[in-house]
């Protein structure tokens, strides 16, 4: 059993930033549509937060970061820091603590940050490495839901295991998936080197950053990479979460046309075609 304690010293700060002001959790509702399970759907309800509207010069949240939001420090180069608009209870961001880039390569540092964090607390891991993916700043980051143990990590991770044993179609876009197990980060550092290579986003040892927009998904069983075309589709704006199974409808969705053609389609729509 994990310990938790970075779950757990999330919630305690959550609790005091939500009183505060300085956390401001997403008012959604939730949406039934039976031809689009198991994915969850949520309507967001009320004006959108800075980092759903319209894209625009804005500052930097995390230099220096928000100081009610810090949860702790993991060395000399990462911080873990509460999502200021969470989705979920102790939803956590993994930030470097100087300026690196989104859209460069995550590097060996990083992937031992998260096998820190992995070791302690379990959950759903995403990352949106550039706008077209999905990324709404600029600042090295990546996110943790926290997960019990034995809980599903997502509403797709059922199908993903399905897909790894055989008993489950492909998707139709171009991603790589794999199984994974414990380590201290050089695990997940291959297989993201490995899923960069053979999807076409290039090799850090080579090429100066990503050739292509990408997203990743992973929890303590399988690691997932997705490269991407383009970030809405029938005017939902897609990330990382929407190829776990959460989809977030604002004023711009078209819910008819998902009702028409199902969300299946939509990752379809913004994903990179699989090679033929």
């Amino acid at each position: 059993m994990r310990a938790e304690r970075f779950w757990r010293a999330a919630l305690e700060v959550s609790r005091t930033a939500a009183s505060s002001g300085a956390l401001i959790p997403l008012s959604t509702e939730r949406l039934e549509l039976p031809n689009c399970a198991p994915f969850i759907l949520r309507r967001l309800q009320g004006a959108p937060p800075r980092h759903l509207r319209e894209p625009g010069p804005r500052p930097n949240p995390f230099l220096p970061w928000d100081r009610p939001l810090e949860v702790g420090p993991l060395g000399p180069d990462h911080l873990l820091l509460l999502n200021k608009y969470p989705v979920q209870d102790g939803h956590l961001l993994l930030i470097t603590q100087r300026w690196l880039p989104q859209s460069g390569w995550l590097s060996v540092s990083d992937w031992q940050a998260v096998a820190e964090v992995g070791a302690d607390t379990g959950g759903l891991w995403f990352f949106n490495n550039s706008p077209t993916a999905g990324a709404s700043q600029p600042h090295r980051h990546l996110q943790l839901l926290p997960r019990a143990s034995g809980e599903p990590s997502c509403p797709l991770a059922a199908d993903l295991l399905a897909q790894l044993d055989g008993r489950a179609a492909l998707w139709p876009w171009a991603y790589r998936l794999d199984r994974r197990g414990p380590g201290d980060g050089n695990d997940l550092a291959d297989l993201y080197a490995h899923h960069c290579a053979s999807l076409g986003l290039g090799r850090p040892a080579r090429d100066p950053q990503p050739l292509h927009p990408y997203n990743l998904l992973f929890d303590d069983d399988w690691f997932l990479t997705i490269r991407r075309s383009r970030e809405h589709g029938a005017g939902f704006s897609v990330n990382a979460l929407g190829f776990a199974g959460y989809l977030l409808l604002t004023g711009h969705s078209d819910l008819d046309w998902l009702q028409r053609h199902g969300p299946l389609r939509l990752l379809q729509e913004v994903a990179a075609p699989a090679a033929g």
